[in-house]
């Protein structure tokens, strides 16, 4: 195992963060301490659009796990990083080669822009780790999801990263029975505010209904 040790934390390179993941898939951990997703995005300019995702698996339980070593106290653990396909292709074939060895269970991939080459790319490097794509703009889908026949990715439209997660924790669910559960009680709950939405509608009408919608 080769042990990984920044030179200054305020001045990191990408060989540190390749050096970084590579210690980690040689590292003997526990399977259950390691992230189950990856959440990767070619610029922090996507984190607005891709903190959906955060938000979808922070909604069935997961935490953010910062630190590989030390998880936090929760079964399911997402990671978060910035992989550019462009302008730092080394670090996205290490993150798609080590993504099995780290133990990441599923990937979601989100790029802007008509080149966005990092969902499709990383699911070549990850395969057989599913991918999950994400078109950050409507002008990214055809890149994201132009993959050809034997290369898959599942991808989500323009924007939709909270179905990525959700449909990365459908993935996991097949394994794991509380992630099943989960799912099943938050589609529940959409279910029941549709219901509550057309009750409210029909017995308050409609001026009322809109004026109690303003005040919640």
């Amino acid at each position: 195992m080769t042990d990984y040790t920044p030179a200054d934390e305020s001045d990191v390179t990408v060989q540190d963060l390749i050096d970084r993941l590579r210690a980690e898939a040689d590292a003997d951990v526990d399977p259950e301490t390691t992230p189950d997703v990856g959440i990767i995005m070619g610029s922090d300019s996507d984190l607005e659009t891709m903190s959906g995702a955060h938000d979808a698996l922070s909604e069935l339980g997961f935490a953010e796990q910062t630190d590989f070593r030390d998880a936090p106290d929760s079964r399911f653990t997402y990671e978060t990083y910035v992989v550019s396909a462009h302008r730092t292709p080394e670090l996205m074939y290490a993150y798609g080669e080590t993504a099995e060895a780290r133990g990441l269970d599923v990937v979601i991939a989100g790029a802007g822009g008509k080149s966005a080459d990092l969902p499709n790319m990383t699911a070549s490097i990850a395969y057989p780790i599913p991918v999950v794509g994400v078109p950050v703009q409507e002008k990214s889908v055809d890149s994201v999801i132009g993959m050809p026949t034997g290369a898959p990715i599942v991808a989500v439209d323009a924007g939709k990263s909270f179905n990525a997660a959700l449909s990365a924790a459908q993935i996991l669910s097949r394994e794991h029975d509380v992630l099943r559960e989960r799912l099943v009680e938050y589609h529940e709950g959409l279910v029941g505010g549709v219901a509550r939405d057309s009750r409210d509608l029909h017995d308050l009408g409609v001026d009322a209904y809109v004026e109690s919608r303003r005040e919640e």
